[in-house]
């Protein structure tokens, strides 16, 4: 989305990290209103928000049995979201770990990843915010026993019903941000009001330079 696109101008190693993913999903309208201004209309079937991937994956999952292990949130945050979701995906073994933990102590990530390689979940979701959840990722995923791994923000605090999805009429129109915005000024502000025109002179610079996309 934009804020990840804002935080890879500005940190190499998050730059290097989107480039090193074997799958970069769109996650925001604005990026494609972006790609569409310079030269390439895609549909908007090309966004996969989290907000309408992530109830295919967990019904993947329980069609499948899979197991689901959830990081990060408050610890009540994260037992919410938890509880509702053994309730509503009976056939899915799902586990998780809150967020409030110390990053950049050895023992306690070491804890983390021990905790999570018992549980051997198929899927692995991170849900720490950017760029915590990715530096987090980068540092330790060579030591998780996992098939796959999601990076989710806030999805652990929407799962809980703790943030409130945005109606699908305002995301498509690319409004979500304003909606978000509106649901939390404190500490949403920053990243829109002044996060937006950074990432509108990003794309005008990217223009003054730039070839003709192709897919």
């Amino acid at each position: 989305n934009i804020h990840s696109l804002n935080l890879s101008m500005q940190l190499p190693w998050y730059y290097d990290f989107l480039q090193s993913v074997e799958i970069a999903n769109c996650d925001s309208v604005g990026i494609l209103k972006a790609i569409a201004y310079m030269g390439l209309d895609l549909p908007l079937d090309y966004r996969a928000s989290y907000t309408l991937l992530m109830p295919k994956i967990l019904e993947s999952c329980n069609q499948n049995r899979f197991s689901v292990f959830f990081l990060g949130a408050k610890p009540e945050y994260l037992q919410t979201a938890l509880e509702r979701l053994k309730l509503k995906y009976p056939n899915v073994c799902f586990a998780g770990h809150h967020g409030y933990f110390d990053k950049e102590d050895p023992e306690a990530n070491q804890t983390v990843i021990e905790q999570i390689n018992q549980a051997k979940p198929n899927v692995l979701v991170v849900g720490m915010g950017m760029p915590i959840q990715e530096y987090w990722i980068q540092k330790h995923s060579s030591s998780l026993q996992v098939n796959a791994i999601m990076l989710g923000g806030a999805i652990i605090d929407r799962m809980a019903g703790v943030v409130s999805d945005c109606p699908h009429f305002i995301s498509n129109m690319g409004f979500e941000w304003l909606y978000r915005l509106c649901r939390e000024p404190k500490r949403l502000a920053a990243r829109y009001l002044l996060g937006n025109p950074a990432f509108a002179l990003q794309i005008a610079l990217a223009m003054s330079n730039a070839s003709q996309l192709r897919v």
